[in-house]
């Protein structure tokens, strides 16, 4: 694992952001941060993450920020440029991965089955993301697509919460997990951002002994 990857492991979540406003981008940033989760991938589903990534990432350096649902090679480079240090996508794009690769930059593609796995490996990826994990397998399709590809290890996002992240986390070949719970969109369209900071502080808690 490259470096980023290696710290995404040691913070162990991703909390997925789907944000409207880019204002609210600060506020967020420190609630994570408050929470003990410094790490956040801000999706290109709305028309505010570039400047999202933008803010967080020169307001709290310390914060480790990926852009997330990037289906483009241009939105790599919007993301890129914003500040983002990973590039997450939901599927396996050859195009968008072999552009990632190129550059050099951090890119975890979405996986569903052996056939996205190998095709990660002609790029030489040893980190994908399995997505969505729950809806298609969870746990138990992991470990299994984990046994012929040995080099491989995992960030599996979909379903995932503060009830089951300890189990996934509990499986070595999983580096972290991505999730949204912690950070729901009406939540942050409320300000609610004190119980984004109890929220995260929770799933801190729920994976502190696994």
């Amino acid at each position: 694992m490259n470096e980023i990857l290696q710290k995404i492991s040691e913070i162990r979540i991703v909390p997925v952001v789907a944000i409207d406003r880019a204002e609210d981008a600060a506020k967020l940033g420190q609630a994570l941060l408050n929470g003990g989760i410094p790490c956040a991938e801000v999706t290109f589903r709305t028309d505010a993450a570039e400047e999202a990534i933008r803010i967080m990432s020169s307001e709290f350096p310390e914060m480790l920020i990926g852009a997330g649902t990037v289906l483009k090679t241009e939105q790599v480079d919007r993301a890129v440029a914003a500040g983002a240090k990973f590039i997450v996508s939901p599927g396996l794009n050859p195009r968008v991965v072999g552009y990632c690769v190129d550059k050099g930059i951090t890119m975890v593609p979405g996986c569903a089955n052996p056939s996205d796995i190998e095709a990660a490996l002609e790029f030489d990826l040893d980190v994908v993301k399995i997505f969505p994990a729950e809806a298609i397998g969870g746990l138990s399709l992991i470990k299994a697509m984990s046994a012929p590809y040995t080099g491989m290890k995992f960030m599996p996002t979909g379903g995932i919460n503060a009830g089951n992240i300890g189990k996934y986390l509990e499986f070595k070949k999983i580096i972290a997990c991505g999730g949204s719970w912690m950070v729901d969109k009406k939540l942050i369209a409320e300000g609610k951002f004190d119980e984004i900071e109890r929220l995260c502080k929770e799933a801190v808690e729920a994976i502190k002994n696994v």
